[in-house]
Formats: C-alpha cells, structure tokens, sequence
C-alpha cells in the first residue's frame, strides 16, 4: 500500500500552535490550493484542504509561516470520525504532514505584515526525522570559478 500526498497552497487561517496533555506540540490549519483547470471567463477555483501537523514539524510551520503564505506540505492522508454537537458523526479527511517546504515564495514586507527583524536563517524543510544540527551559511569563498564548460561531465 502507498498512501503520499503532496500539496502546494495559501494557508487559510491563523496559525496557533497547541500542545496536548503528553506535552506533544499539535498545529491544524486549512490550505487553500488552486485547481490547474479556470474556464474561461471564471475566477480561478480553490479546493481547501484540512491539514494537520505533529511535534517539531508543526513548530517549524508556526514559527515561519503565517495565514496567507505560502507552503508546499507532503504527508498522509487520514481519514477520522467524530461526533459533532448534533450528535451526528462526521467523517474528516485530513492530511497528516511529514515535511513541509518554503516555496520560494519572497517574503511580505514586515515580514508577516509586521514591523519585527526577520527571522534568522533556517533549513529550506524540515521533517519529522530530521535531528537537531547545526546549519551552517556559506559564503561565495567555498566556490572555485571555472574557466571553461570543457571540464563538465553533461
């Protein structure tokens, strides 16, 4: 069985970031993804998506995303039921995210509309089985200029 989604969107709502009882960091939103498909003369159609993401992932969306940015997510879909407060069950669809990318998207002026520094470098992902190292920046000096394309293998 294979069960991978990967979705690119507009994030719909403000991001809050829970933790429940077990001390687990929890992050839900709704992302917006535009169908590939606009007849003529209609607006541009959108499908939104209930998205969910667990532990150290969804604190990387919460601390470098916000609502309207946007973010390219991979993951799993999930299905669950619940009962609402009419008493009837409902039947969610949810994708449950692995890894979540910026997508080169420039940032907005302020940075999230806000007057605060932007935030400092990080890793272009993050996943859940990523460990905690050091990111290094480098510099243009780690790269030696060529002086033909003669010496490429392609």
């Amino acid at each position: 069985m294979y069960n991978k989604a990967v979705l690119m969107g507009r994030i719909c709502n403000d991001l809050e970031l829970k933790t429940i009882q077990s001390g687990v960091s929890v992050l839900s939103f709704r992302l917006a993804v535009d169908r590939a498909y606009q007849a003529k003369g209609e607006e541009r159609k959108a499908d939104f998506f209930n998205i969910v993401a667990w532990r150290s992932t969804a604190e990387f969306i919460s601390k470098y995303f916000s609502k309207g940015r946007m973010i390219l997510v991979e993951g799993e879909l999930q299905t669950r039921q619940y009962v609402d407060k009419n008493g009837s069950t409902q039947n969610i669809v949810e994708l449950v995210v692995n890894t979540a990318h910026f997508t080169g998207e420039p940032k907005p002026s302020g940075y999230g509309g806000y007057n605060n520094p932007p935030p400092p470098p990080v890793p272009s992902a993050i996943s859940e089985s990523d460990s905690p190292a050091a990111v290094s920046s480098g510099s243009t000096s780690d790269f030696v200029e060529t002086g033909s394309d003669d010496d490429y293998p392609f």
